[in-house]
């Protein structure tokens, strides 16, 4: 694409980008033979919460006896093997995906299961997939730079159910419930935390991922699976990938959480009970949604009682910009007194964390999650866990 945009100039490159996407869309399927024709396929798209319904419902289907595939921002799975998402996309490219459901029809898979993005869905990654079920988790502000407005971000999300005849909705999102409600649909599911069904004992923390969870129970039941099965599934995991993943219990707690959203922030935050939270975090560059950063830090001055801001993910930016207005909103929460650092170096940030843990606290290390990368300026990647630099922090914190 990039030689392309130096042939042509920019307005009408501008122009033609639309029909540029849905024919490589259009040529991605072909080339492979329109594979999602053969499969059972279930888009999930939405705000928060995405991979975490992704990975549930998989687990259900599995459980109910057929082969399943599915794509995450955590993984790419079909059957027995799979592979760490390390692209830095949370909805890979058309041919990407048109390869992945070939692969997954050469293996037999009968069921597959895609986390759909609101950029996935405008630049067409979405066009010439067969869905046959799409769900919603929520829709709350993200990309509003990308899309223009929030309502042109739900509009994007809103073309997966208008390509799929079979909707499962969250009531609990009350505008956008009624936003899709519009959308015409063969059959229509809905969901409420409300609802939740009292023999499933789920063993994921928080309100979040009992919604998640029971987004994925309704997809399941739109296809056919009971709830016995979903309740088998279900209640055996026990922690999602880079979600509210635990990688230390005592004497302090060390945990890490993907969020990156000023919602997913709230939620992660409100979930952790100790007699200090402990937080690092930052957001990412790239000019991406520069609006929550301030906010970000104001949810963070409202819950945390030590902050430690630094790197994420700055891409072309100045990372210590970023931070200052993660800082910004430190301020906004109306406290008298704060009790925070900046430390650039996420490394060292992690480590200033653990350094100041004491028994019964929890450090939260939020924005990466399970990632494998740290993205830096021209497209720069430097390998990157939060969970394996915090266990290796731990390590050297024994030995001092």
């Amino acid at each position: 694409m990039k030689a392309i945009k130096q042939l042509i100039p920019k307005n009408v490159f501008l122009f033609l980008q639309p029909f540029y996407h849905r024919f490589l869309a259009w040529l991605a399927a072909f080339w492979y033979g329109n594979p999602s024709k053969k499969l059972v396929v279930i888009g999930v798209t939405g705000t928060n919460g995405k991979s975490t319904t992704v990975e549930l419902l998989a687990e259900i289907i599995e459980e109910a006896g057929y082969r399943v595939a599915s794509a995450s921002s955590i993984r790419f799975r079909i059957a027995d093997h799979e592979k760490s998402n390390d692209t830095k996309m949370t909805m890979p490219g058309r041919f990407f995906l048109q390869k992945f459901l070939r692969l997954a029809v050469h293996e037999g898979i009968t069921h597959v299961v895609l986390e759909v993005t609101s950029e996935g869905i405008k630049q067409f990654r979405h066009a010439h997939i067969k869905f046959d079920v799409a769900v919603i988790t929520n829709i709350t502000p993200e990309h509003i730079e990308s899309h223009g407005s929030f309502s042109a971000y739900r509009a994007a999300k809103a073309e997966l159910f208008r390509a799929a005849p079979v909707h499962v909705l969250n009531k609990d999102d009350a505008d956008t419930f009624v936003f899709l409600s519009k959308i015409s649909a063969q059959k229509r599911f809905t969901y409420s935390l409300g609802s939740f069904p009292k023999e499933v004992h789920l063993r994921l923390p928080g309100d979040f991922n009992r919604q998640n969870a029971l987004a994925a129970l309704i997809a399941a039941e739109a296809i056919g699976i009971s709830t016995e099965v979903s309740k088998r599934a279900l209640e055996r995991i026990d922690y999602i990938p880079g979600r509210l993943e635990v990688v230390q219990a005592r004497p302090f707690g060390v945990v890490v959480d993907y969020a990156h959203t000023p919602d997913a922030l709230e939620k992660v935050y409100k979930e952790l009970s100790a007699p200090r939270l402990i937080c690092v975090l930052g957001s990412a560059g790239g000019g991406r949604d520069k609006w929550k950063r301030p906010e970000m830090g104001r949810i963070a001055a409202e819950y945390c009682d030590v902050i430690i801001l630094t790197n994420e993910d700055p891409y072309d930016e100045n990372p210590e910009d970023i931070i200052r207005e993660v800082e910004q909103g430190l301020f906004k929460a109306g406290k008298e007194r704060l009790d925070y650092t900046k430390v650039l170096d996420r490394r060292e940030a992690i480590g200033e964390a653990l350094r100041r843990a004491e028994k019964k606290d929890v450090v939260i290390i939020t924005g990466k999650g399970c990632e494998q990368w740290m993205m830096g300026p021209k497209g720069k990647k430097l390998p990157w866990d939060d969970r394996v630099v915090a266990r290796e922090e731990l390590k050297n914190l024994s030995n001092e």
